[in-house]
């Protein structure tokens, strides 16, 4: 089974991954890590050194060299599903799981990551709950398109729930 994760930053896409990956004995991956270790460099370098259009370009050729993987979690970038046609070809390859966390939630998590996070590094931490409603609300009609949405108090059933139902 191919799953893939997506969600804002910091919502616990790479928590669960790591989790479901002991549970269910396939291999879990971070589209993030495998960009980074592709590029020998950190997506924040990435960043400030090619800008966010290259990024992305990687970031696309990374997921779909997933397509010849027999089983495995992918934990996406936040950003992954909103460009290419990456939402699309995630529900063709595979289960698409939008995990949603509270904006506020997402924020008292980051705070102390910024500096690692390119997108956020520069936003003010009292501003941070704005900004992810922000973001939350621009990218939710490409979250919307994943098969199965979590919100709230997210468990390992839930996860199961929606595994058993796609073996």
């Amino acid at each position: 089974m191919k799953i893939f994760l997506i969600g804002l930053m910091g919502s616990g896409k790479s928590f669960w991954a790591k989790k479901l990956s002991a549970l269910l004995h396939i291999p879990a991956f971070d589209l993030d890590k495998e960009i980074e270790k592709i590029a020998g460099r950190t997506v924040a370098a990435i960043f400030a050194d090619e800008g966010e259009s290259y990024f992305r370009q990687k970031e696309n050729e990374v997921l779909k060299s997933f397509e010849g993987k027999p089983n495995f979690l992918l934990a996406t970038g936040g950003g992954a599903p909103c460009f290419h046609d990456n939402m699309e070809w995630m529900n063709e390859n595979g289960v698409t799981i939008w995990i949603d966390e509270p904006p506020s939630v997402i924020a008292s998590r980051l705070k102390k990551e910024k500096s690692h996070r390119p997108l956020i590094a520069e936003v003010a931490d009292d501003n941070l709950s704005e900004f992810f409603i922000r973001m939350r609300g621009s990218r939710a009609p490409y979250y919307m398109r994943a098969k199965y949405h979590l919100s709230g108090n997210i468990t390992e059933k839930d996860f199961m729930k929606i595994i058993r139902s796609n073996e």
